[in-house]
């Protein structure tokens, strides 16, 4: 993934006079999105049809479509990577009057596309999925249909790095950033959250995920919300310093965007994705032994032939460190469940928090 591939996907997304969802631009938008995920050997693209309802920024009912693009794995879990095509201009016809979404949103789904096919010939076991929303600026419809599709047809959700507004590093206050995103999660996502962090800590020397311990940006959502609103483990990745003068506004173009940055941040998106493509199926019954002790004794059940355990200080958001086991206990030396939470994932996978044995 360089720099130049993300900015080429940018460069067309923003050269439609306005992505509206209300707009006639929407759909030839999101056959190019459906056609660059086509091209990608293995994958299986859907387009999938709907009506916006009345409401916010929607006067009268709106047939639309959105694309999801699924490479299949050996087994149904899924890994998910999401963005929304669709752009915005206040104070415009929604119709017709330029929005060129060029970081809101079109940075996302470039980095949804690339990391695709980036991803596209390595092994995995479980399955990768990447959906490019429309109306997500009026209401998280796009996002709001699809996850209401995903809990009637039970969708065994790993986790879902929703992109929103990730290529711009800094903004008109003089506030840089150009090594972090932030990264926001709800309850239901908290414990990929973690894993997110920690695997973009290992694996990005230069990049890390900066947790937020909130749903979204104080007063606001995401195309992640009507996801984590049903239960599924899903979080926003935006950048750090937001411009509100680019945002929903003629400005939102490509001069204002920082391409290196943006393949950092795709980086981000990818080592996650292909570390829990790889994830063997999660450890149960996770528990710690509550006897009073200078050490830690965690157990578990599983069938996998390897398991990772990892602890953090209960006054860190994130993990702190990790050790391989073998088998279905360990005694955690000199870590005492006083001062530490503990969490044992299988292979690749997310760690399940360590509950006391009753």
């Amino acid at each position: 993934m360089t720099s130049q591939e993300l900015r080429e996907i940018v460069e067309h997304l923003s050269s439609y006079p306005t992505r509206n969802s209300l707009s006639p631009y929407l759909r030839p938008a999101m056959e190019w999105v459906a056609e660059q995920y086509g091209a990608i050997p293995g994958m299986e693209v859907e387009l999938m049809e709907f009506t916006l309802p009345v409401g916010n920024r929607v006067p009268e009912p709106t047939p639309v479509v959105q694309v999801i693009a699924t490479l299949p794995g050996e087994r149904p879990e899924l890994v998910m990577q999401s963005a929304h095509v669709d752009s915005l201009c206040l104070g415009v016809d929604p119709k017709t009057g330029r929005a060129p979404g060029a970081n809101d949103d079109s940075s996302g789904v470039a980095v949804g596309i690339c990391v695709a096919r980036a991803l596209a010939a390595k092994p995995r076991k479980n399955t990768l999925r990447f959906v490019a929303y429309c109306g997500e600026e009026q209401g998280l419809l796009g996002a709001k249909a699809l996850s209401a599709r995903a809990k009637d047809e039970d969708w065994p959700i790993l986790g879902i790095l929703n992109n929103d507004m990730v290529g711009s590093s800094r903004n008109l206050n003089g506030q840089s950033e150009a090594n972090a995103l932030r990264l926001y999660s709800d309850l239901p996502a908290r414990e990929f959250a973690r894993f997110a962090e920690w695997v973009v800590r290992q694996n990005c020397a230069d990049f890390r995920l900066k947790m937020h311990l909130r749903p979204d940006r104080f007063g606001r959502g995401g195309d992640h919300t009507p996801f984590a609103n049903l239960g599924f483990p899903a979080v926003r990745l935006t950048e750090v310093y937001e411009e509100w003068a680019h945002q929903h506004t003629p400005e939102d173009t490509i001069e204002n965007m920082d391409f290196d940055f943006l393949a950092r941040s795709a980086e981000a998106n990818r080592v996650v994705m292909d570390a829990l493509s790889k994830a063997e199926p999660a450890p149960t019954n996770v528990r710690f032994d509550p006897k009073a002790s200078y050490h830690t004794i965690l157990s578990w059940e599983g069938e996998s032939s390897s398991y990772e355990v990892f602890w953090r200080e209960t006054s860190s958001a994130t993990w702190q460190g990790s050790q391989p086991v073998k088998g279905n206990q360990v005694e955690m030396k000199n870590l005492n469940k006083d001062e530490y939470i503990f969490g044992v994932a299988a292979e690749n996978g997310v760690p399940v928090e360590a509950q006391v044995a009753t």
